[in-house]
């Protein structure tokens, strides 16, 4: 006899592993998108840009500068 309550135990398969600061990275990106109302490839560039302006010593302590200016 079958009890309905008990489930066949089935192979458990691997998640892929994600990394915490890809997630949120990619999270701070869709805000950002959506904030600036900004194309994917737009906050690309606008994360691009604001590495190539901080200085060495705060992205190799990950600190980004006070201040955000979407433009000029």
């Amino acid at each position: 006899m079958r009890w309905p309550w008990r489930l066949q135990a089935k192979p458990v398969e691997p998640r892929p592993m994600v990394s915490i600061r890809a997630m949120e990275l990619e999270t701070a990106k869709e805000i950002l998108a959506e904030v600036f109302h900004a194309r994917p490839g737009e906050v690309e560039e606008m994360i691009q840009m604001r590495l190539e302006e901080s200085r060495p010593d705060e992205r190799e302590e990950g600190l980004w500068p006070a201040t955000f200016c979407l433009g000029e």
